[in-house]
């Protein structure tokens, strides 16, 4: 008899992230992994904001409020749904998987850093399309970062991209209409 849809999804979720952690076993990875996930703490976030707003005046202002409304509401939503499905992190929840950073907060799902990631891109780029070559692979690296350090399944951070791109979509388009 198969597995239910639920434990065939956590038992691929569980193997991409032991094959994924097993990568920080290499310290030049580990490095990377580690730096960006620390700068897409907010680091990052925060200084291209205030470089918006340094380089670009009142535009700049405006395009860093529109980032900093976005990142209001995505940490709303993440921090509710992260109360509401209560989902372990993958250290925790396997003993195989080691945690290679202190996480933020106790639970997993969804990646707060990979929402908050794409969310923000897609903003920024909407109003400034240069930084596209940069943020794209940024963003991409802060969500990959979350599943080699062991703090989130391949599933939180594909559900805070989609989750991110709705935001940062939706976020755009209430800017059109205000």
């Amino acid at each position: 008899m198969d597995a239910p849809p639920r434990s065939r999804l956590l038992h691929h979720d569980t193997g991409w992230c032991l094959r994924a952690n097993r990568a920080c076993t290499r310290l030049w990875i580990r490095r990377y992994f580690a730096t960006v996930s620390r700068l897409g703490d907010g680091v990052l976030w925060y200084l291209l904001m205030a470089a918006l707003v340094l380089v670009d005046g009142f535009d700049g202002l405006v395009a860093a409020t529109h980032m900093a409304a976005t990142g209001a509401v995505a940490l709303l939503l993440y921090k509710s749904l992260k109360r509401w499905t209560k989902r372990p992190r993958p250290f925790a929840a396997d003993g195989r998987i080691r945690a290679w950073v202190a996480p933020l907060d106790e639970f997993s799902f969804p990646s707060g850093h990979t929402l908050h990631a794409v969310s923000f891109s897609i903003v920024a780029v909407a109003w400034y399309p240069m930084l596209a070559g940069v943020l794209v692979p940024f963003a991409a690296s802060v969500a990959v970062s979350r599943v080699v350090l062991g703090l989130h399944y391949p599933s939180d951070v594909l559900a805070a991209t989609a989750i991110g791109s709705v935001l940062g979509a939706t976020s755009l388009w209430a800017g059109t209409v205000i």
